[in-house]
Order: structure tokens, then sequence, then C-alpha cells
């Protein structure tokens, strides 16, 4: 039961420099029941979704809080905006750019009310824009960008089905509508009070048109044998 709890969960993973700001986003997350991946920069994002920078001059050990530390596919990625190094802006056009991540819902926040940063995120790609610090109602807005990419994964995982000339045939026999379909029992009585009320409605009908001959004969005048001379 516990396994296929965690499973259903959504998994967020959320960027942020401050230690501060990252426990509080984390604990609004799992506030709402989801698993959370929480990291220090933009870079350490994109090595943990599998988009490595090529820098070989970084020598710090990554700061990457793993919930649970069960590695599962990210629904949403919420990111500060000023971050040193690498912004959430640029965070933001690398995950646009990658043909694997794009499909990622990106969520931008920041304490600064910019509205031509916003607007930038936006145009990007970004889904929303929070004002810091966070709050609950804020991240009740993230559950339709999570379903999103939910029903997108469930959707991906179906069996492919693949159709060859057998299995087609076999279809297509199995969807012929038979022309003659055996009788049951309950058919075959609605059957014979149908073909008995054709009968009676077919003797009726003779009989109605032999009682009409019968009254033009008997309203037809009658001549004797023999005829009046004038």
């Amino acid at each position: 039961m516990g396994m296929a709890a965690t499973e259903s969960k959504f998994h967020v993973l959320a960027v942020d420099d401050s230690v501060i700001d990252r426990k509080l986003i984390e604990r609004l997350l799992k506030t709402s029941a989801c698993q959370v991946t929480t990291v220090d920069s933009g870079s350490k994002a994109l090595e943990f979704l599998g988009l490595h920078e090529h820098d070989k001059n970084r020598t710090n050990q990554p700061c990457v809080s793993l919930d649970n530390h069960q590695e599962a596919q990210i629904n949403l990625i919420i990111t500060d905006y000023c971050m040193p190094g690498m912004t959430g802006y640029d965070l933001l056009k690398k995950i646009k750019e990658s043909s694997s991540l794009r499909n990622i819902p990106v969520v931008i926040m920041s304490s600064e009310n910019v509205p031509s940063r916003i607007n930038r995120c936006l145009e990007e790609g970004a889904e929303e824009f929070f004002l810091k610090p966070v709050r609950l109602s804020d991240v009740n807005k993230l559950r339709p960008h999570m379903m999103k990419t939910k029903c997108q994964s469930q959707l991906q995982e179906e069996p492919e089905i693949i159709v060859t000339e057998e299995n087609q045939e076999s279809i297509e026999i199995a969807y012929v509508v038979p022309s003659e379909v055996p009788l049951t029992g309950s058919d075959t009585v609605q059957q014979q009070q149908q073909q008995k009320s054709q009968g009676n409605s077919n003797n009726n009908n003779k009989r109605k048109a032999m009682e009409e001959n019968l009254s033009q004969d008997r309203t037809r005048p009658r001549y004797s044998s023999l005829t009046t001379a004038v």
C-alpha cells in the first residue's frame, strides 16, 4: 500500500540557492502530497535531469536532496529566478530546448516583481510566475500542470498494437455480422406469434373481400329469362 501511494505522487524538482526558500517550498509541496527533489543551482538541476553541463572546473559536491532516495519521472520543475551562475530563466531555456524535457512544466519564482522579467519567462514557456514567499495557494495551482505530464506518461506507457495481415483478417472476421443467426426459444415464440398474426390478418382481408363480392351480388338486379317485348 505504501509503495503504491509513493508511485502515485507527483514528483517536483525544486531549484533554489537559498536554503530557507528550498526548505519552505519543500514543506509546501510535501503538504500537497508531492514527492520533492531539491537542488541548489540550475546546473545541478540539469545534471539530475540528465543534461550534463560540460564544466571541467566544477569540483564541489552536488547539493541534491532526493525525497525517499528514489529517482522518478519529474512532473514539474519550480525554480528561483535569481541564482548565481545559471539563472532560472537560463534553466528554463535549456529545458525548453531539450526534446526530451520540453514537455515538463516549469514554474519561476522570484522575490522581485519585475513585469518585463515575468513576461519574458512566460513567453519562453513558463507555466506560472510566483512572487516569494510562495504560499500554499500558489502550490495548489501547480496540480493542473502536473496532471498534464502524468497523463502524457500514461499514454506513452500504453503498449502499441501492431496490426499484421493475419490479425487483421481475424479482426475483420470477428466484426462480420452473420447473415443467419440461430433463434433462441423466446425468439421462436415471437416469430410464431408474428406469423400467426400475419396469417390472421391475411384471412381477415380475404374474408372481407369475399363479403364485398357477396354484397355486390346481392344488390345486383336480377333479370328473368323472359324479355319484355316492346
